[in-house]
């Protein structure tokens, strides 16, 4: 895991992460998915989730270490 995150805070790492969320987000503007309805509960959690202020420290903010 630790490997894992040396990886991803490199710049290819970001990158690649930059490139993945774009790919996500081109897929999810697709109006065939826009236009699918979505479970309540879910577009809650989503909704409270977004609701949180963004960390830069949001791995160490977690109960559970990366060593784990």
């Amino acid at each position: 895991m630790g490997r894992q995150l040396q990886i991803w805070r490199s710049e290819d790492g970001q990158k690649l992460w930059l490139s993945l969320l774009v790919e996500a987000m081109e897929e999810a503007a697709r109006p065939e998915l826009r236009s699918m309805p979505c479970d309540r509960s879910t577009l809650a959690a989503v909704t409270a989730q977004l609701a949180r202020p963004a960390s830069p420290y949001a791995q160490t903010a977690s109960l559970y270490g990366l060593r784990n």
